[in-house]
């Protein structure tokens, strides 16, 4: 079945009032937090894949985002970039559609409008868009996230767990439309990411992983043992401290964040930016302290 370019997978699951949770890669996956947050809750709740695009490459430029080549038993197989949904049961009285939505290089507003189909003929209770961006803290604090939703209750249990409101006002993903049409649909929205440090960027960071997962539980009251991810981040970030200590420009980078956190300088971002960086607040020494990371992980 087709659900405007979404081919949907027989037999089609009947589900109660779904929620959409949503990562837009790669605007606001940073860490690769978004899609680890997603998978871990579909392993935990036991997904089962409901479709994808039709034709991918109507909306993805393959020299951008590259096909894939894997072996199975000796024979090759090549996957496309694509858009995946995937569903699982609730334990309460909705369901869940998980969708990893690549970022469009053209026809950006037909993959709305597929977007759009996919929530009307669900009929998609909440669009919950989450995962991670760069922001203005330093690896030494609690990382900060920010949150928004129209849903007047989970607002409320927002605000007393720190999450900030962004007021941004500039440059953003034409995929940040799924938000306004999923409103016009009478759909509740709903926004958290996690602010990750600037300075620290790892291909798949653990602390923000455990971090979305962990502000999500207090939303959605999930039962998930956090300890193993809060390890694996715990490990990267001790090394991301080695880094940093290694190297005085650093080291005095990260005293100056560590000052505007304990001083409740900084703000929470949205999905619609990133902490716009000044060359005088990230000396060159940033540049030499992710290349020596990058060294470190071909070691």
């Amino acid at each position: 079945m087709l659900l405007g370019n979404f081919e949907i997978n027989e037999p089609v699951p009947n589900l109660r009032n779904p929620h959409l949770m949503v990562v837009l890669k790669p605007w606001i996956d940073v860490g690769s937090v978004g899609t680890l947050a997603l998978e871990t809750l579909e392993r935990h709740l036991g997904a089962e894949n409901l479709g994808g695009l039709a034709r991918p490459g109507e909306f993805y430029d393959f020299t951008r985002y590259r096909p894939t080549i894997r072996r199975f038993d000796g024979e090759r197989q090549i996957t496309l970039p694509n858009s995946d949904l995937w569903w699982a049961r609730g334990q309460g009285d909705f369901d869940w559609i998980f969708l990893h939505l690549l970022e469009p290089h053209i026809k950006s507003e037909d993959l709305l409008d597929s977007i759009v189909a996919v929530m009307q003929h669900f009929g998609v209770k909440r669009y919950a868009l989450v995962g991670a961006m760069y922001g203005t803290g330093p690896h030494t604090r609690p990382l900060l996230a920010s949150g928004s939703s129209t849903d007047p209750e989970i607002q409320q249990l927002m605000e007393p767990i720190g999450m900030g409101v962004s007021t941004y006002e500039g440059p953003t993903s034409v995929m940040a439309l799924a938000t306004e049409e999923a409103r016009k649909l009478g759909v509740e929205s709903m926004s958290l990411l996690i602010q990750l440090p600037p300075y620290a960027r790892l291909d798949e960071d653990h602390k923000g992983h455990e971090a979305l997962l962990r502000y999500l539980g207090m939303l959605y009251d999930w039962n998930l043992d956090l300890s193993e991810i809060k390890r694996d981040g715990e490990r990267q970030y001790s090394e991301v401290e080695k880094a940093t200590q290694a190297d005085r420009q650093m080291r005095g980078v990260v005293r100056r964040l560590e000052e505007a956190y304990d001083a409740g300088d900084l703000r929470g971002l949205d999905e619609d930016e990133e902490a716009d960086y000044d060359s005088a607040e990230l000396p060159m020494a940033v540049e030499d302290f992710l290349k020596d990371l990058e060294d470190r992980d071909d070691d």
